[in-house]
Order: structure tokens, then C-alpha cells, then sequence
């Protein structure tokens, strides 16, 4: 690891100023990602801006038919929020599923977000509930959010504040996760809108995806059958020693079909 300064931010002004002013300065969330790059010395910061020590950006709030989650709350208390759990079970169980335990303890939503890994289970749950990304001076919808691998719309010194969360009536997120990690090599959360549907794929691309084809089969038919046949195209997915590019592909439809059928089996929220 290479040398750095460490600055503990207060307020988000504080934190923001201190991007601004500092070269090479990078923020740190959970830092069960920036940590690690640095201990590789994958990454070299100038200085770490800890933003652990800011009230405003953590905290749960349930609205009308929306959920509200602070930047810097913890996955463990996505997971074990009984307010989540009552509103948007789905997003509770993903957030039970991420990593393990000392991750789920330390890392947090916004970090999450703002790296963008391609195998990252929150950025699905952002895609399919149609989520809005509040930064410290704008609005973000999902679909504009997530631009390329580890690449969103945030600017260099832009901070994730909360993410707003829309409530479906009903949705579910299956994985094929990797057996270390639990990365997911596949994931799809599909998100029943009464309206519209939203199916959002994660680990098979370079960044998350929805699947137009699969939300117009389940917009005819709700059923797990009438996304099982749907297969993708492989080009452009990704492919490493934990599964090819075709693989990914067939999961995706695999765990597409499991995600509804959870979802079928889910209460109505609305």
C-alpha cells in the first residue's frame, strides 16, 4: 500500500470541499473495494476523505409507495431493517446475500453504487425498482446511472447522498453466485410494477442491463414460463475462468425464470 493522507469529513459540504480542493483525493465508504485496490496498490490516493462520521447520509425512510436509504448505511442494516423487510422484502434479501458478514458490516449501499462492479448485487435492485440516485447537487434516474464497466453518470466529485427506491408490488432477486465471493456470475431481479415490469441483469455484462424482450413476455403473460425461452445473445457478455460467455447467457434465463417464480410467491405490498 502506497503512503496517503486521511481527512474525516463531518458534513457533506465538508466532504464535497475537500474532493474539490484536494488532487487525487478519493472518498471512502465501506472501503471493502478501495481498500483492497490499495493494498494491491491497484489504487493510489493522494488522500482518503472518510465519509463514516456524516450523519445526513445514513438512515432508512419509507414513504408512499417508495424507500429512502442513506448513502452510507450498511448492507447488514438493509438487510436487518424491519422497515425494509415490510416495504421491500426483496431489496432486504438481497442485501442478506452480499459477500459475508464482515463486508455486509462494513460496506456500504452508496459504495456499492458509485464502483459499479459488474458482478455487484446493488446495482440490479437500483435498475429494476427504478430507482433514483440523490447526489449533493442532482437527481439521477436509474437508466441514466449505469454507463460502462465501474463507469456511472457521477462526476469526479460528485457524492451519492441517498438512493430512492421505487416500491413494486411485488419483486425478487435470484443469484448464481460465485461459491468464495458471492459475486454474482449471474444475477436478474425482476420487479412487478402492476403497470410495468423491470427485469434488471447483473454479473453477466460489463455493467447491469434490463432485458426488454423478457419485460414484454412477462407484460403479456406474468409467468416463469414465459421467460424460460427467452435466451439473450452472448456477445459482449463477459467470460473468465468462473463461466464463458454462453454460460452467462443460459443463466440468465434460468435465474430470470427462478426470480418470477419467487416473485409469484411473494404477498402483494400493494
Amino acid at each position: 500500500m502506497y503512503a496517503f493522507d486521511y481527512h474525516r469529513a463531518t458534513t457533506v459540504e465538508q466532504a464535497r470541499d475537500r474532493l474539490r480542493s484536494q488532487p487525487g483525493a478519493r472518498v471512502l465508504a465501506g472501503g471493502q473495494s478501495l481498500v483492497a485496490s490499495m493494498k494491491l496498490r491497484l489504487a493510489d490516493p493522494a488522500e482518503l476523505i472518510d465519509l463514516a462520521a456524516i450523519p445526513a447520509l445514513t438512515g432508512i425512510q419509507v414513504g408512499d409507495r417508495t424507500v429512502t436509504i442513506g448513502a452510507m448505511t450498511r448492507h447488514a442494516e438493509v438487510a436487518a431493517s424491519a422497515d425494509v423487510q415490510r416495504a421491500l422484502p426483496s431489496l432486504a434479501a438481497l442485501a442478506g446475500g452480499i459477500a459475508d458478514r464482515m463486508v455486509r458490516n462494513m460496506g456500504t449501499m452508496g459504495g456499492s453504487v458509485a464502483n459499479n462492479d459488474p458482478a455487484a448485487d446493488y446495482p440490479s435492485a437500483v435498475l429494476a425498482l427504478n430507482a433514483t440516485v440523490i447526489t449533493d447537487r442532482r437527481r439521477i434516474a436509474a437508466d441514466d446511472f449505469f454507463l460502462g464497466m465501474f463507469q456511472t453518470a457521477l462526476e469526479a466529485d460528485e457524492l451519492i447522498t441517498s438512493i430512492q427506491f421505487k416500491v413494486p408490488r411485488r419483486g425478487a432477486y435470484i443469484k448464481y453466485r460465485h461459491p468464495a465471493s458471492r459475486y454474482a456470475i449471474v444475477g436478474v431481479y425482476v420487479a412487478d410494477f402492476g403497470d410495468s415490469i423491470r427485469v434488471a441483469v447483473t454479473g453477466a455484462g460489463p455493467v447491469v442491463f434490463r432485458v426488454a424482450d423478457m419485460e414484454r413476455a412477462l407484460s403479456t403473460k406474468l409467468s416463469a414460463d414465459s421467460v424460460a425461452g427467452i435466451r439473450i445473445p452472448s456477445d459482449g457478455l463477459n467470460a473468465d475462468i468462473h463461466a464463458g460467455a454462453e454460460y452467462r447467457a443460459d443463466m440468465v434465463s434460468v435465474m430470470a425464470a427462478r426470480a418470477v417464480e419467487t416473485m409469484l410467491s411473494e404477498p402483494l405490498s400493494w
